[in-house]
């Protein structure tokens, strides 16, 4: 029997193999390819797709599984290797696969298996979609699956695409513009460790590694880049070196931050106007996605700058469908996922890395005095509190605020002229996500001292 919790609002994850076992991934793989040939009018026989995986211990048999399941059905499959989620994403767009699976857990512990499903728009250079877990548990629910024989096996290659990424990171920027800069990589013992390497060594800049070998236990650091201090031993490793600055990413890569020359963390939000700054200097006037736990900085000064912000919903879905409606360029959340329209609508690390070094070079000053500029509010860390009842919390909290409430989109955002929260469910834990932001520190505390005391109440 299949762990229904496994399938998330994104991708699947669970614990291997108690969760996420090998039959879990024949039965999840099988229902891919229905949903992929539905959705392309294809016959699954006629299907090419790309697989990648990541270095967890559970993405070798699940990826032996379901490779058999692809190639007994009849599809052509071309076996990426180990891959970031950023190559992963990139192929299936740059080469005009009609989907492809990557084998990762994305930044959870160790202990987790996990599938990423991308649908392929039927050509190259096109955008690419992903397919949600409950989707594929929809489908696995409604047909109970076995597979059926084809006339012909399917065909496995390997393919190797780093050098075609790396030309197409690099068109984002004019390498020619780069300063001589030393940055620290911290790759947490994930998979940006293995291109990142080859891609800085194009540019005119000194990469100093920093847990760059992959390794599936993670040992090093937490593999989620937000836990209380995952940033440490980056901060050590750029004041001991004198570095420019630091970038560290999850260990699927496709998330990134920032740390400045100080030491200093630099949330999400604040790396979006950095890359924002890049792409108005080229693209004046272009829209630019943001979600709405982002600090109020973000709109205020795309605008300044003569650009249009777009408010989300949380979530790279919603961004990539808002990026779509409004036609922006480039999308970006504070929890360090960024996408880009010219990478067919995907997220991608590498290429918020070399739009951040673009900006700090063409600005020419030490990156905690640019983000101190941006720093305009006195924003808050998310702050979670476990309830037995969202709904009656949730109630309780408009009520309070009724006369402020600005939208709910997603949570409640309430807005009061010289500070504004959110609050809003959590898509997996029974948690209510408190974002709160004022105009000063002393106010913003208060504000979050407010807030914890009616949900406390």
């Amino acid at each position: 029997m299949i762990t229904e919790s496994i399938f998330k609002s994104y991708d699947i994850r669970g614990v291997y193999p108690d969760e996420l076992n090998q039959e879990a991934a024949r039965l999840i793989a099988q229902a891919y390819l229905q949903i992929v040939s539905r959705k392309l009018n294809k016959k699954v026989e006629e299907l090419k797709l790309v697989i990648g995986r990541d270095i967890r211990k559970s993405s070798e048999p699940l990826f032996k599984s379901v490779v058999e399941v692809l190639l007994k059905s009849g599809v052509e499959v071309d076996d990426i290797g180990l891959v970031s989620a950023n190559d992963y994403y990139f192929a299936v767009g740059f080469y005009g696969y009609d989907g492809g699976l990557m084998l990762t857990a994305s930044h959870n512990p160790p202990e987790y298996g996990g599938i990423k499903m991308i649908l392929g728009a039927g050509g190259p250079k096109r955008p690419i979609s992903f397919l949600s877990g409950h989707e594929i548990h929809e489908e696995i629910k409604q047909r109970g699956l076995n597979i059926e024989p084809v006339q012909a096996e399917g065909k496995l290659s390997e393919k190797d695409v780093s050098q075609d990424h790396i030309n197409h990171i690099l068109s984002f920027i004019n390498p020619s513009q780069i300063k001589p800069f030393k940055i620290v990589v911290d790759a947490g013992n994930g998979m940006a460790g293995l291109l990142t390497h080859k891609l800085l060594g194009q540019l005119p800049v000194k990469m100093v590694g920093l847990f760059t070998e992959p390794d599936g236990n993670f040992s090093n650091r937490p593999p989620n880049p937000l836990t209380p201090g995952a940033s440490d031993k980056l901060a050590k490793k750029v004041l001991e070196e004198k570095a420019d600055f630091g970038a560290m990413f999850d260990v699927d890569g496709d998330r990134i931050f920032l740390v400045d020359e100080r030491g200093s963390l630099i949330r999400g939000d604040m790396v979006l106007l950095l890359l924002a700054k890049a792409f108005l200097a080229e693209h004046p006037g272009c829209s630019i996605v943001y979600n709405l736990i982002c600090s109020q900085a973000v709109p205020e000064l795309i605008a300044q700058w003569g650009g249009k912000a777009v408010r989300s919903e949380v979530g790279y879905i919603n961004l990539a469908r808002h990026m779509r409606e409004e036609n922006g360029l480039m999308s970006g959340e504070v929890s360090g996922h960024f996408a880009f329209k010219d990478n067919y609508y995907a997220d991608s690390a590498f290429i918020a890395l070399v739009l951040a070094i673009k900006t700090i070079s063409a600005d020419g000053r030490p990156l905690s005095k640019i983000i101190k500029d941006y720093s305009l509010y006195a924003r808050g860390d998310e702050m979670n509190f476990k309830v037995g009842d969202i709904k009656a919390e949730l109630a309780k909290i408009r009520r309070a605020y009724k006369d402020n409430l600005r939208d709910e989109i997603d949570g409640l955002t309430f807005e009061f002229g010289d500070w504004w929260f959110n609050v809003r469910p959590s898509n997996t834990e029974p948690l209510l996500r408190v974002t709160v932001e004022a105009k000063a520190e002393k106010q913003l505390k208060q504000k979050q001292a407010e807030i914890k005391k009616l949900i406390e109440a």
